[in-house]
């Protein structure tokens, strides 16, 4: 059984206008996806493809118009009570925007322990230790847990979103373009960090991007959408095989930092003839 399961989800938003109705615009036509316990999916797409879209669907942040979200074989609208509190301890989401995903009145310790207060049976000081544990986990120094987000950095807030997800023990995290506005240095770190903590806690991703770096880095399995559909599936290890056009213009969009993966498909150019070729132009 999978541990979440989507079947022919659609979602519709309706445009406003001050001089009528407005027009629907279809964010996610019949997409099917399913994710099982300890894996690491790719959702990959373009901007505007539907790909967070179908992460707040799959985190119960949104209702679909049609189709449905399955948690452990029961869809979403059948869990009572008990089963709904722990779908929300299980299923986390980390946005892309730590900043305006947190409330910049609250502590780390507190942004840290707000799942903890609501999904958990801790009390204040076995909180307090669980968030000590978690800065530990994501390799953040104890001080940091009395200081607001201003006073921290991008990366350092991003480890505080992670540590929150992971407060109170989720199976599935699902990573919503988490590592896009942080440079090179800080993403490698950040998955670093992501690969111990699945490797430790057993936990599932569900990874939302754009880039295909990432993907072959991280990903076991890759889902490509275009235009609120699911175009295209491929293994990490397939990704230079992809041939739908909205995969070709992703690998495009990376050529120049995927030399490893993509020499390995290339074709060997014949060695020049032109005495004049191969000088060293130095």
């Amino acid at each position: 059984m999978s541990l979440l399961q989507a079947e022919a989800l659609t979602r519709r938003y309706r445009t406003h206008s001050l001089v009528g109705a407005g027009v629907a615009r279809t964010a996610l036509e019949d997409v099917s996806l399913s994710i099982a316990e300890g894996e690491t999916v790719a959702l990959l797409g373009r901007s505007g493809c539907g790909k967070s879209t179908l992460a707040r669907l799959l985190a119960g942040l949104e209702k679909p118009d049609a189709g449905k979200v399955s948690y452990r074989g029961t869809p979403l609208s059948m869990l009572d009570r008990p089963a709904r509190r722990a779908f929300r301890r299980d299923i986390q989401m980390v946005f892309q925007d730590s900043p305006s995903a947190v409330n910049p009145r609250f502590t780390v310790s507190a942004i840290i322990g707000e799942p903890l207060r609501h999904l958990t049976e801790l009390d204040a000081a076995e909180r307090e230790a669980r968030v000590s544990e978690l800065l530990e986990m994501v390799e953040l120094p104890a001080s940091i847990a009395t200081r607001l987000p201003s006073q921290i950095s991008g990366g350092q807030l991003q480890r505080v979103c992670i540590a929150r997800a992971l407060a109170a023990g989720p199976k599935l995290i699902i990573l919503d373009e988490a590592v896009s506005n942080l440079d090179i240095h800080l993403q490698t770190a950040a998955l670093d960090l992501l690969s111990q903590l699945q490797r430790s806690e057993a936990i599932a991703y569900l990874f939302v991007t754009h880039d295909l770096r990432l993907v072959e880095r991280f990903a076991a399995r890759a889902l490509v959408m275009d235009e609120g559909r699911i175009v295209e599936e491929a293994g990490a290890d397939g990704l230079a095989g992809l041939k739908h056009p909205a995969s070709l213009l992703l690998r495009q969009a990376v050529l120049p930092a995927l030399p490893r993966r993509m020499a390995e498909h290339a074709k060997v150019q014949p060695a020049s003839t032109n005495k004049a070729d191969a000088l060293d132009p130095v």
